[in-house]
């Protein structure tokens, strides 16, 4: 019985060592990881809303469904160039997280994915460069076009789906097209 209860009390002590040596290592990276996701946001807001002066991309709102940005081409603030916003949807085994740009009439004008952790081979070509292509070729597709009636082709729309992967593709283009919606009914009400 004193072999349980002295085995019991060692255990307990090494949990407390763990768990405060987890909470001390967890205070000391936290804000590193926190300035490194913002550091890629702040270089993906430039993917996506090429021919702005970055300096004027603002927070028009950040809550758990929408962050969204305005941008313009100066500091001058006269000339709009549009909107990025961060768009979230359920891949096959993470949630594949991309910022979009569009511009005043509705056309998206550039795209970045800034996270994904899918299937490797397959769903990870969402960021795949064929060979002489400078941009990837799965996000490509999406410029130029309007949110609101995107689609992948097996849904009968216009945007090629990735071999093996169009649970990927279609989380992706679901989620710009929902995070389109978003924006629209949050800049009526900004204007």
């Amino acid at each position: 019985m004193k072999d349980i209860l002295k085995l019991g009390g060692l255990l307990f002590l090494i949990n407390i060592i763990a768990a405060t040596s987890l909470a001390a290592i967890y205070s000391v990276t936290k804000p590193r990881i926190e300035a490194k996701k913002q550091e890629a946001l702040d270089l993906a807001k430039i993917s996506a809303l090429p021919g702005a002066d970055i300096k004027t991309v603002t927070e028009i709102t950040n809550d758990k469904n929408l962050q969204l940005f305005k941008a313009y081409t100066d500091t001058t603030k006269t000339t709009l160039v549009g909107y990025a916003f961060v768009a979230k949807g359920d891949g096959y085994s993470s949630t594949i997280e991309s910022i979009v740009g569009v511009d005043t009439a509705g056309s998206i004008i550039g795209l970045k994915v800034m996270y994904q952790a899918e299937t490797p081979g397959l769903g990870t070509k969402v960021n795949q460069i064929k060979y002489g292509d400078k941009e990837p070729w799965f996000l490509q597709q999406f410029i130029g076009k309007f949110p609101a009636s995107l689609a992948v082709d097996k849904d009968g729309g216009e945007i090629q789906s990735i071999t093996g992967a169009t649970i990927s593709s279609r989380a992706l283009t679901n989620s710009i097209v929902f995070g389109y919606e978003d924006m629209l009914t949050i800049i009526k009400t900004d204007n």
